[in-house]
């Protein structure tokens, strides 16, 4: 893949990371989030890769959020339009995405570790929609928090523009864990491995399902759920791989297909 200026991209056994790399607090803007966008577009297509991490340099920041100056009038249309179509992307790929946040997580930074599939964290990590302070509107997280913490915490986190730490983050259910700094690169590998071991076929159905049923009443959403199983899932390799080494009592071998 081409050479990237504000992010550094990785692949490595199975395992593609997306390492913004604006340092000191990783600031968004318009050209990293064209560059985030690059690589979803690529690594969505990629049935090599099993697991997509996201992450940022250092230790003080995952992501501080979007470059102010880029909602003034003049820029704001375009900066909507690449900070959407990374939100897109990340709907649409194939594999289960991690976040791992050390440090801030604010504003656009965090929109993009909430809208990952998993977020681990520091234990010092915190978290804020902050838009409301410069007058502007958290697009994303107005749409994605209701759905992952409620509609009454997501009212308050983006009324306020209050941070929380990665405590109150995990209670809320923002983030599925957190660590001391110096276990969560461990934690991580660990969670990555675990996800390794599954077929990528059914980890990609199994997301697909998921997303599918969020915004639906239930009876279509599950009516969809069943129409992946019966129509793409069980017709796959894999799923009677697993279904026939259980009842073999021997460890599954996936293909992928």
């Amino acid at each position: 893949m081409e050479e990237f200026k504000n992010i550094i991209y990785e692949e490595d056994d199975d395992v593609a990371r997306i390492i913004i790399n604006r340092p000191p607090f990783n600031i968004l803007n318009v050209k990293t989030l064209t560059e985030i966008a690059k690589v979803l577009e690529n690594v969505g297509k990629e049935d090599s890769i099993k697991v997509l991490v996201i992450t940022g340099v250092g230790e003080k920041a995952f992501s501080a959020g979007v470059e102010i100056a880029d909602h003034l009038p003049d820029k704001i249309e375009e900066t909507l339009e690449a900070f959407h179509r990374v939100f897109h992307l990340l709907a649409e790929i194939n594999q289960p995405t991690v976040a791992v946040v050390r440090g801030f997580a604010y504003g656009g930074g965090c929109e993009l570790a909430s809208a990952c599939d998993i977020v681990y964290a520091s234990e010092d990590a915190q978290f804020g929609q902050q838009e409301v302070k410069v007058g502007a509107i958290p697009t994303v997280a107005t749409v994605l928090l209701p759905r992952i913490i409620g509609r009454k915490k997501a009212l308050e986190m983006i009324f306020t523009g209050d941070t929380i730490t990665a405590a109150e983050a995990k209670q809320i259910g923002l983030i599925n864990n957190f660590f001391p700094a110096t276990e969560l690169e461990e934690a991580v590998n660990r969670l990555v491995e675990n996800l390794k071991k599954k077929s990528s076929i059914v980890l990609k159905l199994v997301r697909m399902a998921v997303y599918e049923s969020l915004n639906k009443k239930f009876k279509e959403a599950l009516d969809g759920v069943t129409a992946i199983y019966l129509n793409k899932l069980i017709k796959t390799e894999d799923a009677v791989e697993g279904l026939r080494s259980f009842l073999e009592k021997r460890k599954p071998v996936w293909k992928g297909k």
